[in-house]
């Protein structure tokens, strides 16, 4: 094992994140120190027990059924009070305790974490010998398509992620922009998937697929390519609410893996947690989770869905906190598939879960840095939090109207900074154009605005 660790001293005169990351945790707004409710919690954590995946058409691969997704690397405050830099330390902490119990892929981007997910997730796992683990990052030329620019970030990718080859490539986030044409602008027309062919025959990329946020439309468009350049895989959303009731642009996760079930195509799940909604869930649908399995955690409901279908190779985890990476290595340490009965019980759930007006945000902080200074998921997050415990007050008539108040104005202070709360927002639409799930922001957070000052006027 090559002894490439840095201290955490060192780690922060090379990495720094402008921009703040909101801290809060996948599984909701929970703080650190909450812990996943359950029996569980306190069990060994099983480290020879995880549950594998491979396809034939994937050759020898055998990759953990968790995924850990590095678009969430825990952060610490910047000496200089400017926003957070990178938690190298736990960073490192975190990718040594997954590998040490199964877990083998690892899912990054040039742009998680503000920019810098890439070079963190690459010094904590050039500490590991290379064949030990599988590594996936994407082209995520968003904004600048031409072939000189997609290719100095590929190449970058190599050199942040200390490797001389890629085990999953990934065309980022298709589905957006105008399309079709977006997806022939970044990729075709700049002769980008000509270049990654060859690459791939190459070796230096192994497997070549694409993450997909968009219309059903596309989707089956750039499926349909599969004869010409030989998708390996494809990676899209789902979740047992999504399943059948995806809200905005998103397409419905049964009709994206049946597609590729059609296909014998491999799928890698991301959201199984829809954002953290699925585990921070009402009281009431916790309480009937927990009814029917005790000792098991809300999450890992979600982590079952997810892991069940036969044609998943891996469902990604952006797992910020030990205690979540903990629970989720115990949900596949192997995992229990969905009975048929367990399947009808997560759709009832699922319609019980929509009549909850949350906004389907993510967390993913696409839509970051805010030229204002705004933590947009902070503010929506908090919003989410609010609507699942009953804390965003209709009427004055409402029974706990002074409590829920309460709440959601001081819950709001404690959660997001003063001067990066949703009241600075000038409409300038940056953001909009971002988001893979679509959400007016601008929209959403002067409501929420509106909202706050309606509260702070009235007087009780």
């Amino acid at each position: 094992m090559k002894d490439q660790h840095i201290n955490r001293r060192d780690f922060l005169n090379i990495v720094g994140i402008t921009a703040a990351t909101t801290t809060a945790a996948l599984y909701g707004c929970a703080p650190k120190d909450q812990k996943s409710s359950g029996s569980k919690a306190s069990s060994p954590v099983p480290t020879d027990q995880m549950t594998y995946r491979s396809f034939p058409s994937l050759g020898e691969d055998k990759v953990s059924l968790l995924g850990y997704g590095c678009m969430r690397w825990p952060t610490i405050p910047s000496p200089d009070g400017k926003g957070d830099l990178i938690d190298q330390d736990a960073v490192n902490e975190l990718v040594d305790y997954a590998i040490a119990h199964g877990v083998n892929y690892f899912d990054t981007s040039p742009v998680y974490v503000q920019g810098w997910s890439e070079k963190a997730t690459g010094i904590a796992l050039s500490r590991h010998p290379r064949e030990s683990y599988y590594l996936a990052t994407k082209l995520s030329n968003f904004s600048n398509y031409t072939r000189e620019n997609s290719l100095a970030m590929y190449r970058r990718s190599f050199s942040e992620l200390q490797t001389d080859y890629l085990d999953y490539y990934l065309l980022h986030s298709i589905g957006g922009g105008e399309g079709m044409k977006t997806f022939n602008d970044r990729y075709v027309d700049n002769g980008m998937m000509d270049f990654l062919m060859k690459e791939r025959e190459a070796g230096r990329i192994r497997r070549l697929g694409w993450s997909f946020h968009g219309s059903s439309d596309v989707f089956d468009e750039v499926l349909a390519l599969h004869d010409k350049y030989h998708w390996d895989f494809v990676q899209i959303q789902m979740n047992y609410v999504d399943w059948r009731h995806a809200t905005g642009r998103n397409v419905n996760g049964e009709y994206l893996y049946q597609e590729l079930e059609k296909r014998n195509i491999p799928a890698i799940i991301m959201e199984p947690l829809l954002g953290g909604r699925l585990s921070n869930v009402p009281q009431h649908i916790m309480m009937r989770l927990k009814e029917r399995r005790p000792e098991d955690s809300v999450a890992s409901w979600a982590f079952r869905f997810a892991g069940s279908p036969e044609l998943v190779l891996t469902a990604l985890s952006g797992m910020t906190y030990m205690e979540h990476l903990q629970d989720n290595i115990r949900t596949y340490s192997p995992l229990v598939p969905l009975t048929d009965e367990d399947k009808e019980f997560l759709e009832e759930t699922a319609q019980l879960m929509i009549k909850y007006p949350t906004i389907p945000c993510n967390d993913c902080k696409y839509c970051m840095p805010c030229p204002y200074a705004i933590d947009i998921p902070a503010v929506l997050l908090h919003y989410n939090k609010c609507v699942n415990e009953g804390n965003v007050p209709k009427s004055r008539t409402d029974e706990n109207y002074r409590e829920a108040r309460r709440a959601f104005l001081v819950g709001y202070d404690r959660s997001v900074p003063k001067l990066r709360q949703a009241d600075h927002c000038v409409g300038c639409d940056q953001c909009n154009e971002h988001c893979p799930q679509s959400i007016d922001i601008p929209k959403e957070l002067q409501r929420i605005d509106q909202f706050v000052e309606q509260l702070k006027q009235e007087t009780l």
